[in-house]
């Protein structure tokens, strides 16, 4: 039986960026009229500075655009930093301490609806944690104890507000867990020894009303996303040709790419994306081509 908690990796991470190049002469900010990007007698930037599209190889933005913004004391990131996307929306609100994330951090999706919310230090999550869906409902809510652990009750809800699953946690190893219908029926209960699951004692039962698949106008709705196989994946076992059902692995033999192809792209199946550090941070579903959810992340 498959567990159905994950290794929590935070989607704010993957916006930490590097520092840029410093400036010859201080700018003048045109919405205050204050000089930034001021470098100091020891060329260390110091105060309020925005890093524009011009100062950093970034994909997508002019070169007048700002990509993120916030203040420097001795080049090293302070209090809370600005992201934007390339059309000028806020992506990102992250609290920093001598350049790592410190405290607070709001991500966001680029419709304005927060993404996800929490603290962090040392590296971890820390006490109360929300994942949003893009229609602003609630999808995760966690707490951490003060060693980066989910403890207490962690919920996570489908996109109708129901709740899907709600366990009970203790310094990150399930106790109990109770699974939901998507209708408020009780789909399983299942007990845990140790953080391993009890099968004497965990119950399944069947839906109360009959499970639908998607119908035809409904999968319409779904968002086309072309998925196809780049040059550094390959299969364990055979030869891929572009066709049929397959499991593919990236450069660091992780799991990528798994069901049906064609024409080298994913047709049914899952998206499995990494961050920049090799840690899974989403399982993206597939069908007839269209992107039409995501799968919960698995426990390391």
């Amino acid at each position: 039986m498959k567990r159905i908690s994950h290794i929590f990796i935070p989607i704010f991470i993957c916006f930490i960026t590097i520092s840029v190049a410093a400036q010859s002469a201080p700018i003048v900010d045109e919405d205050t009229g204050d000089p930034i990007n001021l470098i100091d007698e020891n060329n260390l930037k110091q105060g309020f500075w925005k890093i524009f599209g011009r100062m950093r190889k970034t994909k997508g933005y002019e070169p007048n655009q700002v990509i993120e913004q916030g203040n420097y004391e001795n080049s090293r990131k302070q209090g809370f930093w600005t992201k934007f996307f390339p059309s000028g929306k806020t992506k990102s609100e992250i609290e920093y301490k001598n350049s790592r994330p410190n405290g607070s951090y709001k991500t966001y999706f680029e419709n304005g609806q927060v993404q996800e919310e929490g603290s962090w230090k040392n590296n971890r999550n820390m006490d109360d944690f929300k994942r949003y869906y893009e229609n602003g409902q609630v999808s995760q809510e966690f707490a951490f104890n003060t060693s980066g652990k989910r403890d207490g009750v962690q919920t996570y809800f489908y996109e109708n507000g129901q709740i899907m699953i709600e366990a009970d946690i203790e310094s990150g190893k399930e106790k109990f867990v109770k699974e939901f219908y998507e209708d408020g029926s009780i789909k399983a209960e299942k007990s845990f020894i140790n953080g391993k699951i009890d099968l004497a004692n965990t119950k399944v039962y069947k839906p109360k009303t009959p499970i639908k698949d998607r119908d035809a106008e409904e999968l319409k709705k779904a968002p086309i996303e072309i998925v196809k196989v780049d040059k550094t994946e390959n299969v364990n076992t055979g030869t891929f040709t572009g066709d049929g059902e397959h499991k593919m692995y990236n450069a660091n033999r992780q799991i990528s790419k798994d069901g049906l192809f064609h024409a080298y792209r994913l047709m049914d199946g899952k998206w499995y994306i990494y961050n920049n550090d090799g840690i899974l941070t989403q399982i993206k579903q597939f069908k007839e081509g269209r992107y039409i959810g995501d799968s919960p992340l698995p426990k390391n």
